[in-house]
């Protein structure tokens, strides 16, 4: 009773932590659908507000190209002959905006100034340097390597990008991963104890059947030896009444043969064996004849038991002598005939309570035996079925405990994987955006070098005597 009432609290608990689990899950679902309806909002808003950066986007490209043609326009306007003719007349200052002819030694100046301008120094910068320093190397080779440095720093931020992407999805990928993994872990733990427990249970009731099994068969084999020795008493006690009701009926009769010789009885002949009628005819005299054994020579007989009990017994003294004449037919004979017929009935009713007794007796074992054998063959069924149960748990919590086993070691390499990543991308990860940022200018600082190595710059220059505002090519 104890194992089925730890067993329901077992159930109860775990129908509770259920109950708790859903509750969860359905929080987690009020909480998605209220997500759900924040992104659908912020999706409808996106919308919207894409729509207007396309129509600002629209007006600012309209804007530049009006900037633009105003530029052109302007720049046209200013190159004009006649119009240097006149700022020559009109702005004798207009010479401080002119550019003396520029010359190979005044690139290189400006192409180490703008790459000066790039702050972090590395060793392709001064490489680069050394080359824009030096007489010998010319523009073409200087552009050649500010063409290389720049396409093999796209290249390294390429990879760099590559290399983040691929970061940021195995880790997202290895911690999903890993989650799971400890949810399997925690599942298998959680059934390993259920496991447990079942089979604690199980070994339990199996132990308490086994014991109610023994004790059953022993509360079987009292009550049949209490029903053999409640049998052996009742043969005893009808054996013993039939030889003192026979013993009666044999006194009454030989009654009858003194006071009321018309109800006498007397003994069967006795019939003579083939042997003993040989003996008679050849001898003339009749075969002897053994004395009639039992009770004080009637020939009724009872159980050694009951018989052992007269033996020793003091035979009765003699009647007391009388004085004159006995008349049998004395009113007291009717008396003691009176009080025969009283012991037979006394006899007779003891007799009938006694079978009476023995058949519910009988009666009430049978039916606890049935009861009991019922009960056994139940409780055998019974306790077939807990020991399979049992062993088909033992072998679930075998194959559980593998499983956790194998979870376990799994999660362990996904941590090691986990840790290897980390080692590997955090630096990247955590300087990536400085080391874009310092790539970008380095590539800018070589575009600016480069531009003004090519002659790329808009400046005011001066040829010979002539004056003139042109776009340098």
């Amino acid at each position: 009773m104890i194992a089925l009432t730890k067993e329901i609290e077992t159930k109860l608990t775990r129908i509770g932590d259920l109950g708790v689990e859903i509750a969860e899950m359905k929080n987690d679902l009020g909480d998605t659908e209220e997500a759900l309806i924040a992104d659908k909002k912020f999706l409808a808003n996106l919308d919207e507000n894409c729509e207007k950066k396309k129509k600002e986007w629209a007006v600012i490209v309209k804007t530049r190209a009006e900037e633009l043609a105003a530029l052109a326009d302007t720049i046209k306007v200013l190159n004009d002959d006649d119009a240097l003719e006149l700022f020559k007349k009109t702005l004798p200052s207009a010479s401080s905006f002119m550019q003396i002819q520029v010359t190979s030694q005044d690139m290189r100046s400006k192409a180490l100034a703008a790459l000066r301008q790039f702050t972090p120094k590395n060793a392709r910068m001064e490489l680069l340097a050394l080359a824009l320093e030096g007489k010998k190397a010319g523009f073409e080779k200087v552009i050649k390597m500010i063409d290389d440095m720049v396409a093999s720093l796209k290249v390294e931020q390429k990879d760099d990008d590559a290399k983040k992407e691929y970061c940021g999805e195995e880790l997202d990928l290895a911690d999903d991963k890993k989650k799971s993994l400890e949810h399997a872990v925690a599942d298998y733990e959680t059934a390993i104890e259920n496991a447990k427990d079942a089979i604690a249970t199980l070994g339990n009731e199996i132990a308490a059947l086994k014991a109610g099994i023994v004790e059953l068969d022993k509360m079987v084999t009292e009550a049949t030896e209490q029903r053999k020795e409640e049998n052996e008493d009742f043969k005893e006690l009808m054996a013993s009444d039939t030889a003192a009701k026979e013993l009666l009926k044999f006194a009454k009769n030989r009654l009858n043969k003194f006071y009321n010789p018309k109800l006498y009885k007397a003994p069967p002949k006795v019939e003579l064996s083939r042997e003993d009628r040989i003996v008679e005819n050849m001898s003339g005299t009749a075969a002897p004849t053994e004395a009639p054994g039992g009770i004080a020579g009637t020939g009724i007989a009872v159980l050694a038991e009951v018989s052992s009990h007269d033996q020793g017994q003091v035979a009765p003294p003699p009647p007391p002598e009388s004085f004159g004449p006995y008349s049998k037919k004395s009113g007291d004979s009717m008396g003691v005939m009176a009080m025969v017929d009283l012991l037979i009935a006394d006899l007779d009713k003891e007799m009938t309570e006694a079978e009476t007794t023995e058949k519910d007796a009988q009666a009430d074992y049978e039916a606890t035996m049935t009861d009991a054998a019922e009960k056994r063959t139940a409780d055998s069924k019974l306790l077939n079925e807990k020991e399979s149960i049992k062993a088909d748990t033992e072998a679930d919590l075998e194959a559980k405990t593998s499983d956790k086993a194998a979870a376990s070691a799994e999660l362990m390499s996904t941590m090691k994987y986990i840790s290897s990543l980390h080692l590997e991308c955090d630096w990247l990860l955590k300087y990536f955006d400085v080391r874009k940022e310092a790539r970008a200018n380095e590539i800018d600082a070589l575009g600016k070098a480069k531009a003004v190595l090519s002659g790329a710059d808009y400046s005011l220059l001066q040829a010979k005597s002539q004056r003139f505002l042109r776009r340098s090519a």
